[in-house]
């Protein structure tokens, strides 16, 4: 697997000189480690210490023990000729640095760490930039600050909806908005005169609607227009949309404009809250889920519309750095065959996915929402799982999906963590 590979490619030294080596045998391999010495910033101080090695640098600030590979130090330098701190890129030809690369002079005060290169440039780093930058300091890090949910937790957090009116003309309940779909992977908007225009103009206030197959803004009814379950009266079990597509749909919006009938109840369970059972009870399953790669698959021949889309990707997408989920790709609907990994791996991905499966239909993980006209819902594609029950009547939905990119975006500029 490809994270075996990596972990075995980051586990070989690539440089072994130092002043002072000890040769260490192991088998018909010779390793050689640095014998260094610590090094602190005062003589009364061990805040910050820091030690060379022959091909990096080692320190401990704030708790973190870090490494920093010499040719990345040099990579990442902020000075004026290396780094445009106006357009926040890099001006420094990557391919010019030397890989052997060593600093000619080291040097560590209370905040700062000081490296001089063989060519006189001088690199400087804040200690707590380093912190948050280095793979150590990564590991101990959220990328996106979440709150897992089952029904009970969810209904006791009293998550409010936010009004329309402040929705499209204040910062604030956007922001508001904004907040409680980042932390719970859905929000609601009240008061949403129910048409297709307004809730169009509605989504437009968070980002690009994203086009697909479908086309940007759709009208859904039972009507069997699409080759797709979705365009029927039947329940829908859980599941993610488009998985299908290389790269899922981030956003989806629902917003019913009429029913004239009973049920069609819609469904929402939080799947990293579903995951997280799976990683306490069976990490093993976890990591399975997350490293086999599965084909998901729509094909589409009903009038004019002829379509066949196929995904790839593993059910549960993580961070290798700290194993945070951020994609969750689950549709039972429109799983391909499998046929990308061999068959002594079957049963132990299909046991697998049983475990997951089990915690996403548990019902005190459902949560049941009657979507009515003026309430238009938001959910996070990548994270929460949506269904329905069956229904009679006419019942007509408009929505669209959002490029998860510009979401996060406009998140971003109002001040909060996506």
């Amino acid at each position: 697997m490809w994270c075996r590979r990596l972990a075995c490619l980051l586990s070989v030294p690539r440089r072994h000189t130092s002043h002072h080596l000890l040769g260490l045998s192991c088998g018909r391999r010779t390793f050689t480690a640095a014998v260094a010495r610590w090094h602190h910033t005062a003589p009364e101080s061990l805040s910050c210490a820091w030690q060379l090695h022959g091909d990096h640098l080692e320190l401990r600030y704030a708790n973190t023990l870090m490494r920093f590979d010499f040719v990345w130090l040099r990579d990442h330098c902020r000075s004026a000729s290396c780094y445009n701190a106006k357009t926040n890129q890099r001006s420094l030809d990557t391919a010019s640095v030397d890989l052997g690369i060593k600093p000619k002079a080291v040097r560590v005060d209370e905040t700062t760490l000081f490296l001089t290169w063989p060519d006189g440039h001088v690199t400087r780093y804040g200690l707590q930039w380093l912190v948050k930058n280095s793979y150590e300091g990564q590991k101990q890090q959220v990328m996106h600050p979440r709150i897992l949910w089952n029904a009970e937790i969810y209904h006791q957090a009293q998550v409010p909806s936010v009004d329309c009116q402040s929705f499209l003309e204040t910062d604030e309940g956007l922001k508001e908005f904004l907040q409680n779909f980042l932390l719970y992977g859905i929000a609601f908007v009240e008061n949403v005169t129910p048409t297709k225009e307004d809730t169009q103009i509605l989504a437009e206030r968070i980002s690009l609607i994203r086009e697909t197959i479908y086309g940007r803004m759709w009208y859904f009814t039972s009507d069997f227009s699409r080759g797709d379950t979705a365009y029927t009266k039947l329940a829908l079990d859980r599941h993610t949309d488009t998985t299908y597509f290389q790269e899922p749909c981030g956003i989806q919006v629902f917003h019913c404009l009429k029913h004239e009938g009973t049920g069609g109840r819609t469904l929402l369970v939080d799947g990293f809250y579903a995951a997280e059972q799976v990683l306490r009870q069976a990490p093993d399953q976890f990591e399975l889920l997350s490293k086999v790669p599965l084909k998901h698959e729509y094909i589409e021949n009903v009038g004019d519309c002829h379509n066949h889309m196929i995904g790839v990707g593993p059910v549960l997408n993580v961070y290798p750095w700290n194993n945070e989920l951020y994609l969750i790709r689950y549709n039972n609907y429109d799983r391909a065959v499998i046929n990308t990994v061999p068959y002594d791996v079957v049963n132990r991905w299909y046991t697998a996915h049983r475990t997951l499966t089990t915690e996403l239909r548990r019902p005190e993980n459902e949560l049941w929402v009657k979507l009515k006209p003026g309430k238009a819902l938001f959910i996070d594609n990548w994270r929460v799982l949506h269904g329905r029950e069956a229904f009679t009547g006419y019942r007509q939905l408009c929505g669209c999906y959002l490029t998860r990119d510009d979401v996060l975006n406009t998140a971003r500029l109002l001040g909060l963590q996506a």
